[in-house]
């Protein structure tokens, strides 16, 4: 029998430690992510965790990492990726042009904390 994974449960990304307020501003007012309580045997250990649909990002804490050194990314699957642009650039984010790839549009930013994130639409 060949076995192989269901799915993507979750993703993690890092923060600074201290910096979950910003973080959740960030992931949840301006990104739009809903917040989802973390177990309770993980909740001294910091960060937070997010929800979009059936996935999970947790944001975890870490000291002592250039994230801006990293092509490891989360990417979003939007709709209107220029209202998403506006939308961003307006919250002070610094969009980058991603590398053209056959049948979408997409651009690249860095959230507060150095994550590369990318925005992708289906065209």
């Amino acid at each position: 029998m060949k076995m192989k994974p269901l799915r993507i449960h979750h993703a993690q990304i890092t923060i600074p430690r201290g910096a979950e307020e910003e973080a959740r501003h960030f992931y949840c007012e301006v990104m739009g992510l809903t917040e989802i309580p973390k177990p309770d045997s993980l909740k001294g250990r910091g960060g937070f965790w997010l929800r979009l649909g059936d996935v999970e990002t947790h944001v975890g804490t870490e000291d002592g990492v250039d994230r801006n050194r990293t092509k490891a990314h989360l990417a979003y699957q939007v709709e209107d990726l220029e209202s998403w642009r506006r939308h961003l650039t307006e919250q002070g984010a610094a969009i980058l042009d991603s590398i053209p790839i056959p049948g979408f549009d997409r651009f690249e930013l860095r959230d507060p904390f150095g994550n590369r994130l990318e925005l992708i639409e289906k065209k």
